[in-house]
């Protein structure tokens, strides 16, 4: 199997008619006990017995590693499921050293934890990007992955970002023992997302000078829409309540899309595909897309990625108009996105299975 060749997880369930809105807390955590309930009671009847898990989030940057971690750890436990992003513990790790104590503690751990070619003094100089001569090592990343799961006992981890590489990989097989900190069950979650989907998500996105809230003019539309009469282009205004609706701008370099960290893809693809083909570890396969022709079978209307449009009102205001996302999918095939709480669904019941629940 290839990422291309995912199965469609169906998240329609039989009983279940109630419509759900996604976006509120509340409605959103009927929706997972009515589609997902009994394996929630089983994942928390799990947590409570100390039990855990390493989970490895594995998909191409922008696929939303994050965002269905954090869905999980709401849907089930928040106390006892953690996310870990790699790139986020770097840099929390380069700040921590600004710190005397927290920097004499990371001095110390690594003193009786980290082994590779470099001297902790060099390590320390690598965090702080003094040393240009490499790239921080996957000796050291290993290092500090186990230096955070220290200070996480007996919490289920949601590893993000970890194999970057290919030389990563057989790291990724042996975690847990290599750090010797776990001997509770791993897997691999594989996560697909179509190119397609991560190019619009970065040109359309936009953000507020003020508050920094991102949005996306075309899949997350605010209340107010402007139009600007010079470049004849629509803008969202900003929902924060202080920011008295201020225009929200895109980031340079964001109309290119996934051009920049096209190669940075082309190397997650290759990651993805190579452990894909490994046996012994169990594996959970996510698909954030569903085909057209197949949505009626599979999914509720609700659970689509609604995308946005708009009209200027001969009064001058905008009207906007509100149709379900449609991208193709990396083999062509006109397909509907997924709202991450769908997704999410797929998480919880695979989860469940693969821990034998």
């Amino acid at each position: 199997m290839n990422m291309n060749e995912f199965p469609v997880f169906k998240t329609k369930t039989p009983g279940v008619t109630e419509k759900f809105n996604l976006n509120d807390p509340d409605s959103r955590k009927l929706y997972f006990q009515a589609k997902v309930g009994p394996e929630i009671e089983k994942l928390q009847k799990y947590f409570l017995q100390d039990k855990t898990f390493v989970a490895f989030l594995l998909g191409k940057k922008n696929s939303g590693k994050g965002t269905y971690s954090k869905l999980f750890m709401e849907a089930t436990d928040r106390d006892r499921v953690g996310h870990l992003s790699v790139g986020d513990l770097v840099r929390d790790v380069h700040a921590s050293l600004e710190q005397p104590e927290s920097r004499a503690a990371l001095i110390e751990f690594l003193k009786n934890n980290y082994r590779g070619f470099h001297t902790v003094e060099e390590t320390i100089d690598l965090i702080e990007g003094r040393n240009q001569s490499s790239l921080i090592s996957s000796e050291l990343i290993l290092s500090l992955i186990k230096y955070e799961l220290s200070k996480r006992p007996r919490q289920a981890i949601f590893i993000d970002g970890f194999p970057r590489a290919l030389d990563q990989v057989g790291y990724s097989l042996y975690l847990k023992e290599v750090i010797g900190y776990r001997d509770d069950p791993d897997f691999f979650v594989f996560i697909n997302v179509p190119n397609s989907i991560i190019d619009e998500r970065i040109k359309y996105r936009v953000v507020c000078p003020i508050c920094k809230t991102p949005r996306n003019l075309r899949l997350l539309a605010t209340k107010e829409v402007g139009y600007d009469e010079t470049t004849k282009e629509f803008y969202l205004k900003c929902d924060t309540p202080t920011c008295n609706g201020a225009r929200m701008y895109p980031k340079e370099g964001d109309e290119l899309g996934i051009e920049p960290i096209r190669e940075r893809l082309e190397v997650d693809t290759q990651i993805f595909n190579q452990l894909l083909q490994l046996t012994g570890v169990p594996k959970v396969y996510l698909r954030n897309s569903v085909p057209v022709d197949q949505a009626d079978e599979f999914v509720d209307d609700y659970e689509l990625t609604p995308g946005y449009s708009y009209e200027l009102n001969p009064d001058g205001t905008v009207k906007t108009i509100e149709k379900p996302w449609t991208v193709k999918d990396d083999n062509g095939v006109e397909s509907y996105s997924l709202l991450p709480p769908a997704v999410v669904v797929g998480l919880i019941k695979q989860t469940a299975q693969v821990l034998g629940l």
